[in-house]
């Protein structure tokens, strides 16, 4: 009797700490769960982007499937974890599905968040069933220099040294000077200021720098699943290229916007959502 109440007391001392352990896990984002349904869509937005960028994109997609919408740590006022980076942000992705039993989500990512769902999908293949790439390259430094090697540890402290090292006046002015060119509605132009203006200066520059340094082209051979990559109406121009980055995905339907700039969801809009209806729901 007395081995039997020890052996309960164990049992029952593991369950707590497992239970402790699943309620105390800290993942690097924050996750906000909307909308039901058996199939579910897992949001990641692009750098220093807040999860609010996919809020149009949702409302489409909630009464029929479950949503979960991330904001990665250190972005849009999200408290920042240390070391950050995009291999442990993939990996941390592929964990919460794993952890929370989501069977087989649709992954959308836009821009860096785009990168980490052809990284995921590519290291874990069994894990997704579908991706939609919105506005994201396997390479963007080779865009410019096809050559482009990553380098071995980066060393991303120069970077950080200068974002830090910026006033919040200089920084906000940088962040308005970039958004013209990523954005062709100017209406949305503050609030992406803003998300960049509440990011945590230190990760901006720890993954501005780490995402410059990736390099998904070889790795992206082992992807199974459907992907579907939306592309800006400029890159049409740059075609060759852009595919020629691609050509390792066997699984790939590349479509170019019609109009606008690289928040595609924003700039042409009617066009995208009607992407992703067709390409979900078939």
């Amino acid at each position: 009797m007395k081995k039997y109440i020890i052996l309960v007391i164990a049992l029952l001392f593991s369950a707590l700490c497992l239970n402790v352990f699943a309620q105390t896990k800290q993942y690097p984002f924050e996750v906000l769960k909307t909308g039901k349904g058996k199939q579910a869509i897992v949001f990641i937005p692009g750098f220093a982007s807040s999860g609010d960028v996919w809020k149009e994109t949702k409302t489409n997609f909630e009464k029929e499937y479950t949503c979960y919408t991330l904001t990665m740590a250190g972005f849009a006022g999200v408290k920042p974890q240390e070391n950050a980076s995009f291999k442990n942000w993939e990996n941390e992705i592929a964990n919460y599905i794993k952890d929370n039993k989501i069977v087989k989500p649709i992954v959308i990512g836009h821009s860096m968040g785009g990168g980490l769902a052809l990284a995921i999908a590519a290291d874990y293949p069994d894990l997704v069933s579908k991706i939609i790439v919105v506005d994201a390259l396997p390479c963007l430094a080779a865009l410019s220099d096809p050559a482009f090697k990553a380098k071995e540890n980066n060393d991303c402290s120069p970077m950080v040294t200068q974002m830090t090292a910026m006033s919040d006046t200089q920084f906000s002015d940088m962040q308005k000077k970039m958004i013209p060119r990523l954005l062709a509605d100017t209406s949305k132009a503050d609030m992406l200021v803003d998300w960049s203006v509440k990011s945590d200066r230190k990760t901006f520059g720890e993954m501005f720098c780490d995402f410059s340094n990736t390099d998904l082209r070889e790795k992206i051979t082992t992807i199974k699943c459907p992907s579907l990559i939306l592309l800006e109406s400029y890159f049409i121009n740059l075609k060759p290229a852009i595919e020629g980055q691609y050509k390792n995905l066997k699984t790939g339907k590349f479509q170019y916007a019609n109009k606008g700039l690289h928040f595609i969801m924003y700039d042409d809009t009617e066009w995208y959502l009607g992407q992703l209806n067709n390409f979900i729901k078939s």
